[in-house]
């Protein structure tokens, strides 16, 4: 099957509830939100849309609820030029669903509700999405499933990147160890990073050495860290004014993966992503603020 496509993204869409509190209640007791918004996310919808609006032909494979078929996210996916021929239709259940929510220091605490992501757990590998593009991204989503379509995509000679966000804990070491060991690019954001090498009882090298070749720690504002043969690259943020800072991992790795499959050097695609995702934060919501590729072009020669 010829490559038709560049980024088949796997993994969570999802309905976001975006809340802000001054402060997180302890426990049984409550705190009144300041803002709430319902917008559209999921970390693996979030890096094929961005990645649509940064020029790229991307493909999602997400289990969604049957009053997603034809919703406005729906609708908003197709408009943008994502593929969603292989997305796992569950007529039954809801799309899954989160509640985000954010305290005065920009710490966040994340209430997930599978819904049909449920259903990726004895869902088959889509092959022919797999075949079709030159890169697979594994997101938030079903451990087990996330494995499976790593295996395949390395079998299939696809790069392949995995991030595991906040489902990270789902991971046993082993499980986590397998995905690693096909993966080309390992994401993650500082917090994430450590975790993974702690569970694994590994230094960056170690992790390195399990298969990855490039390993991407962001750090939020101060900016991010990318392993590989090359040595250690530290690139800044590039700092705006958050108003939210959800969505800015997943807009990163969207902007470092457009770059990266058009061949850019290492420093390049980290300064590229770092533009991209200085964008998002600016607005609240995950995909409220999605800039061109021109956009973030024009924004990381201004900075660096």
């Amino acid at each position: 099957m010829s490559i038709e496509r560049d980024l088949l993204v796997v993994g969570h869409t999802a309905l976001d509830y975006i809340i802000t509190v001054k402060e997180f209640p302890r426990p049984n007791y409550s705190a009144p939100m300041e803002t709430m918004q319902n917008l559209h996310g999921g970390a693996a919808a979030n890096v094929a849309m961005i990645g649509a609006t940064l020029g790229l032909k991307t493909s999602l494979v997400s289990a969604v609820g049957g009053e997603f078929i034809n919703s406005h996210y729906y609708n908003s996916m197709i408009e943008n030029g994502v593929d969603l021929d292989a997305m796992i239709v569950v007529e039954e259940e809801n799309t899954p669903t989160c509640f985000v929510m954010t305290d005065d220091n920009k710490d966040q605490i994340s209430y997930f509700y599978w819904g049909a992501g449920k259903e990726f757990a004895s869902s088959e590998v889509p092959l022919k999405a797999i075949q079709k593009v030159k890169a697979v991204h594994l997101a938030t989503g079903d451990p087990h499933f996330n494995c499976k379509c790593g295996i395949v995509a390395k079998e299939e000679e696809r790069l392949v990147s995995f991030d595991p966000g906040q489902d990270l804990g789902m991971y046993t070491p082993k499980k986590l160890k397998e995905v690693i060991s096909n993966s080309n690019i390992l994401f993650g954001n500082h917090h994430e990073i450590g975790r993974i090498l702690e569970s694994l009882k590994l230094d960056i090298n170690g992790l390195m050495d399990l298969g990855p070749e490039i390993i991407v720690k962001t750090c939020g504002k101060s900016g991010s860290f990318i392993y590989s043969d090359e040595g250690k690259i530290e690139i800044d943020a590039i700092y705006r004014p958050a108003v939210d800072p959800t969505g800015a991992g997943d807009s990163y790795r969207s902007g470092f993966l457009s770059r990266f499959i058009n061949g850019e050097s290492l420093e390049d695609c980290a300064k590229f992503a770092s533009a991209v995702s200085s964008f998002v934060v600016e607005k609240q919501g995950c995909q409220t603020n999605m800039p061109t590729y021109e956009m973030a072009y024009n924004r990381m020669t201004d900075f660096y």
